[in-house]
C-alpha cells in the first residue's frame, strides 16, 4: 500500500493542525481572550505558548491521526484519497475557541473510486476509533505521570485523554458531514458499538463528571 501526500494536502494538513491547536489553546487558557477584551495585564504569553504547544501535541496529533486513518483505510480499499481543509470551518473553530465553545470540523479526506457501503462505513469509523485508541494511550501517559511525579507527563496525558474523547464523540454524532452519519447509514450495530462509548465519554468530559 502506497500512501503519498501532495503539496496541497500537506499545506492543508499543516494549516488545519495549527488552527485547531490555536482554537483548543484559547478554549483551555482564557488569558488571551481576557487580554483581547481589554485586560492587557491578563495576557501571559508564556502560558499561552505552553498551552498552544500542548494543544498541538494532543488535539493536533489526534486530528492528524484521525484524518490519516481515513486516508489509509480508503487507500486500502483502492480509493484515491486526499485531505482538503475547510477554511470556513477552520475560521469557525478559531472564533468558537475564542468565544468559549468548540466546533472542530476542519476538513475531510475526500476519496473516489468504486466502493461498497461496508467499505465506506469502515473508512468513516476509522477516524473516531483512532481517537479512542489515542485516548487510551494518553490515559497511560497520565498514569505514568502520576506514578512518576513528572508534572509535564501528567498534563500531556490529561489533556490528550479528554481532547481525544471529545474528538471521538463529536465525530460520531450522526449529523451532516460527520463520520457518525455515514457509519449509521452502513450498520446500526457498529454505529451503536462505537457511538455509545464515544459520545458517552465525551459528555462525561464536557460536564466534568
Amino acid at each position: 500500500m502506497n500512501v503519498q501526500f501532495s503539496d496541497r494536502e500537506l499545506r492543508d494538513l499543516g494549516i488545519a493542525w495549527l488552527a485547531l491547536g490555536f482554537a483548543f489553546a484559547v478554549f483551555i487558557d482564557r488569558s488571551l481572550v481576557r487580554a483581547l477584551s481589554g485586560s492587557p495585564g491578563a495576557l501571559d504569553l508564556a502560558s499561552i505558548g505552553e498551552t498552544f504547544l500542548l494543544s498541538l501535541l494532543t488535539a493536533g496529533v489526534g486530528f492528524l491521526l484521525h484524518e490519516l486513518a481515513h486516508k489509509v483505510v480508503a487507500i486500502r480499499f483502492g480509493q484515491v484519497a486526499e485531505f482538503r481543509a475547510d477554511y470556513n470551518m477552520l475560521f469557525l473553530a478559531v472564533v468558537g475557541g475564542l468565544a468559549g465553545f468548540l466546533f472542530a470540523a476542519p476538513g475531510a479526506v475526500y476519496h473516489r473510486g468504486r466502493i461498497t457501503a461496508r467499505e465506506n462505513g469502515l473508512i468513516s469509523v476509522a477516524g473516531p476509533v483512532t481517537n479512542l485508541v489515542l485516548a487510551a494511550v494518553f490515559l497511560g501517559v497520565l498514569v505514568a505521570g502520576a506514578s512518576s511525579g513528572v508534572d509535564l507527563l501528567g498534563r500531556v496525558g490529561n489533556l490528550g485523554l479528554w481532547l481525544n474523547l471529545l474528538l471521538a464523540g463529536f465525530n460520531m454524532i450522526p449529523f451532516g458531514p460527520l463520520d457518525g452519519k455515514k457509519v449509521l447509514a452502513w450498520n446500526k450495530v457498529v454505529y451503536a458499538a462505537v457511538a455509545v462509548p464515544s459520545i458517552g465519554l465525551a459528555l462525561l468530559v464536557i460536564f466534568g463528571l
